[in-house]
């Protein structure tokens, strides 16, 4: 008997321990982040860093404007791509198509997101970037070499499709056969018994993997940076060229330090990518929550 007390307490105290190293790392990241940060931040304005869309590191101008414009650019196109297609797709794994299929297809949502990113980025070179260099962005009247936002949305929509597949289908099969029947029997169709019931029952999960979709699209860096252009500028239209945080980072880090400020402005480009996808993160649990209570 005691045996067992201790051994509950063992994990107990093992799982609390876990729990505060894993909020500890957190905070020595956001920590570290900061600390290697002080130096442009000393000789900075936040506000300037942030508005200025000026980036000259040789004259030390740091303008962060055309970084956190292109991020949130290609998660936008991503997400407008993604989310409406994998939410169909869902619906129609659960609803319509075969175990068959569905065993089939399942699996292979977890092959590609086994793929690494660089072969989604040599893709996007491949395929991508020629299709809307020479067939899209003529419809369009527009001249473009492809590289662009657009191109890194659309890579990140293919990257984050497996995810978000995966958690919507596992989500709406939880949604219970009975109040699927209930529905119907009251004389709704399939289709408004989708609405009203599967989409209704199933939001926070689906919220939920939204939230990760995005966090995998904010972070992601090889794939984005192959195909987007990775041109200090502000995006006007889905075909110019832009340049994600995560992307300035990856080019970046360890060349031209000897460049005053250089090592700390990117080092707040992380710090200002984890603040992003951290409060984001926040956010999201919030109104996830408002939803569960909701539901």
């Amino acid at each position: 008997m005691k045996f067992r007390l201790w051994i509950d307490k063992i994990v107990q105290y093992g799982s609390a321990f876990l729990l505060v190293t894993k909020i500890l790392v957190v905070v020595l990241i956001a920590v570290g982040l900061t600390f290697k940060s002080l130096p442009l931040l000393q000789n900075e304005n936040l506000w300037t860093i942030l508005s200025s869309s000026v980036w000259s590191p040789l004259k030390g101008n740091f303008g962060f404007l055309p970084f956190i414009l292109g991020t949130v650019w290609v998660t936008l196109i991503a997400l407008i791509i993604s989310v409406p297609l994998c939410v169909m797709a869902s619906i129609y794994l659960v609803e319509f198509a075969s175990d068959r299929l569905r065993k089939s297809v399942l699996p292979l949502m977890n092959v590609l997101a086994a793929i690494p990113p660089v072969l989604y980025g040599v893709w996007g070179i491949l395929f991508v970037v020629p299709i809307l260099s020479n067939y899209i962005a003529p419809i369009f009247g527009v001249e473009t070499t492809g590289f662009s936002v657009f191109a890194g949305g659309i890579v990140l929509a293919v990257m984050i499709f497996p995810i978000l597949i995966s958690i919507m289908v596992e989500v709406m099969q939880t949604v219970p056969q009975e109040l699927k029947d209930a529905s119907l029997s009251l004389g709704a169709t399939q289709w408004e018994t989708i609405v009203s019931v599967n989409l209704r029952k199933a939001r926070p999960g689906i919220v939920a993997a939204i939230v990760l979709g995005i966090s995998r699209a904010i972070g992601e860096t090889i794939a984005v940076l192959m195909v987007c252009g990775n041109v200090p500028q502000i995006p006007t239209s889905w075909f110019d060229a832009g340049y994600p945080i995560p992307a300035l980072i990856a080019n970046n880090f360890g060349e031209m330090m000897s460049i005053p400020m250089y090592d700390s402005a990117l080092m707040f480009a992380a710090l200002l990518l984890f603040v992003i996808i951290f409060g984001f993160n926040l956010i999201s649990r919030v109104v996830l929550n408002r939803l569960e209570d909701h539901g």
